[in-house]
């Protein structure tokens, strides 16, 4: 590419032209590249990561068109303790949220990023959240010194001329401006400007910190505007159960990261449900509006899937492993001797010779980990054999369920099903799970984390359950809501429930409980299954263990109303008034003497 084309502004839009021009004159680069999302470039990129170290080439008989890249060891999640949201008040940014005032978080890292990208390409990268041509999608333009992000990007969007197509003269996108720096953890920060629908990001090359289409603006951003335009972005997968019959359901689900969502939203069903079929429209964010039939409609804004590697495998999710076949970029896994990768969980056992996630020689004896436990594979969603054959439609999907889930070892049983909307809001509100390392900090700790959002929502989280509840005024067919926990275990510590495919089984009742079809008994808490509720066929699972997976334990759950108690207490005022009287409706029901009904 000649310097001529490298920096011809392809643009038509003269507030796109200029910020890149502003952001040009604070970072001097030394080349400005428009990414243009074609085939050619992409193979230039790719050569060009390679020749930089960028990239490392695996084995392409093995894995056609992979390659592996190693980020610094100390930028290897997502870092919420350096993650701002810089809202005009405290107030709007609300208790969960780190804050700075705008213009001082503008200045602190105005002068960080000064002259920062001397001596290095400035990529721009226009891109598209969502369909082409949806009404519902949206644009933005990430500008970042990363060729590792340019490439990253081009998977996880629709990136390039389309997107400038999409945004034609207009001044309405998001403006991401992103650069590594030295990658020096003391000048990190990930900086979100809902008010001016920016985000700047300096010091981290991993992940949800560089890739800022994906939490920074899929979420942190858009809940905002989602907010003020009356629809919903959140932290779910959106998957298609087709029955025997060929009749098709779509249910959104909301976990943490690294709690199975990925497994969920590509989920095999067990050979006992023949004729069944699932199929992912998104494995990670939803953006749910309200649909001219007064239902929930959502999209997957997303183009690819960035997915946690280890305990990914042909027996928990043979989809994924299939779409980690080729056109795969890999992020911190382990590389075999021959060029290929492995990570932990993988059911495959470790070979000899690997080199570890540093790029050193592994040995199994040290306890380290080969792969690092937020390794990840990043992939085209095309790549998916079960992608939905709805994954592009510009209106969406119509969701008949939500379901809310973490990772807890105790008290939430297999299932619960809300009573109503506003119970459903409820539960979701107060969900806890247990940490993993797909955030840094210690991993195993119960935290409470509301719809899955707590590190992702742009605003303050009591006004944003709020709008939960608000929305409900506008969706006349409001689907149902769940909530479930796949990873609760005996007091031997053993899981209680199979996970993985055998999931479907639950999915069947809560798509049979919307339609009438499926049993179920009164808690305090919810509406559970009885063991026989549930579709068995085919599963050895004894009768003690699936009870002890569907208990509601009072004692339990008077530990886990004190403790959801303390964190509407850390929210404060702007906690809607609705949800601390469903607590105090909860607290009151488990003092007292209940009785159990079949409903």
């Amino acid at each position: 590419m000649t310097d001529k084309s490298a920096t011809e502004n392809p643009t038509s839009s003269r507030a796109l032209a200029e910020w890149v021009a502003e952001c040009a004159r604070l970072t001097q680069p030394d080349r400005i590249e428009w990414c243009d999302g074609s085939e050619g470039e992409r193979r230039r990129l790719i050569e060009e990561a390679v020749g930089s170290g960028a990239l490392i080439p695996l084995n392409h008989e093995k894995r056609p068109n992979c390659y592996l890249h190693r980020s610094n060891p100390n930028d290897v999640a997502r870092t919420e303790d350096v993650t701002f949201v810089c809202a005009p008040t405290r107030e709007g940014a609300g208790v969960t949220n780190n804050w700075m005032v705008p213009d001082a978080a503008y200045a602190k890292l105005r002068a960080l990023l000064a002259g920062s990208m001397a001596g290095r390409t400035m990529y721009v990268i226009p891109y598209v959240m969502g369909p082409l041509g949806s009404p519902f999608a949206k644009v933005g333009v990430e500008i970042t010194d990363s060729i590792y992000v340019a490439l990253s990007m081009r998977i996880m969007t629709r990136m390039g001329a389309s997107a400038l197509a999409m945004l034609g003269a207009s001044g309405d996108f998001n403006r991401g401006l992103h650069c590594t720096l030295d990658l020096d953890p003391k000048k990190r920060f990930i900086c979100h400007f809902p008010q001016d629908n920016t985000i700047w990001s300096v010091g981290s090359g991993y992940g949800g910190n560089a890739l800022l289409s994906k939490k920074c603006f899929a979420l942190r951003i858009a809940s905002s505007l989602g907010r003020t335009e009356g629809w919903l972005a959140e932290h779910m997968l959106i998957v298609g159960i087709q029955n025997p019959a060929g009749e098709t359901r779509y249910i959104a689900a909301a976990f943490p990261s690294a709690c199975g969502k990925t497994n969920l939203a590509m989920l095999m069903p067990p050979a006992a449900f023949k004729g069944w079929k699932v199929f992912t429209v998104g494995d990670d964010i939803a953006w749910l509006r309200v649909g001219a039939d007064g239902g929930l409609w959502a999209i997957n804004p997303e183009a690819g899937y960035f997915g946690v590697a280890p305990g990914t495998s042909m027996k928990s999710n043979p989809n994924a492993m299939r779409s980690v076949e080729h056109d795969a970029l890999f992020t911190n896994v382990a590389m075999t001797a021959d060029g290929d990768v492995w990570w932990e969980g993988m059911d495959v056992p470790a070979p000899d010779g690997l080199i570890d996630w540093r790029g050193n020689r592994w040995d199994s004896a040290s306890g380290e980990k080969a792969a690092h436990p937020n390794s990840r594979f990043t992939v085209p969603m095309t790549n998916n054999p079960v992608l939905s054959p709805r994954a592009d439609d510009p209106q969406g999907v119509p969701i008949s369920a939500i379901i809310f889930g973490g990772r807890r070892a105790t008290t939430m049983p297999l299932v619960l099903e809300s009573r109503d909307w506003a119970h459903g809001v409820f539960m979701g509100a107060t969900m806890g799970s247990e940490t993993t390392a797909a955030a840094a900090g210690v991993v195993g700790v119960v935290r409470r984390d509301p719809m899955a959002m707590l590190p992702f929502c742009g605003y303050n989280i009591g006004d944003y359950l709020g709008h939960w509840l608000e929305m409900r005024k506008r969706i006349a067919k409001p689907p149902r809501i769940f909530m479930v926990n796949w990873f609760r275990k005996s007091d031997a510590g053993e899981f209680l429930w199979p996970g993985y495919g055998e999931n479907m089984r639950v999915l069947e009742w809560i798509l049979d409980r919307i339609h009438g079809a499926a049993g179920a008994h009164e808690t305090p808490v919810g509406l559970v299954p009885a063991p026989e509720d549930l579709d068995l066929k085919g599963l050895e699972i004894s009768h003690d263990r699936l009870r002890a997976a569907l208990a509601i334990d009072t004692n339990e759950w008077k530990t886990e109303v004190a403790s959801a108690g303390e964190f509407f207490d850390k929210i404060g005022t702007s906690l809607p008034a609705p949800l601390r009287e469903k607590h105090h409706e909860l607290a009151h029901a488990l003092n007292s003497t209940g009785v159990r009904k079949a409903v």
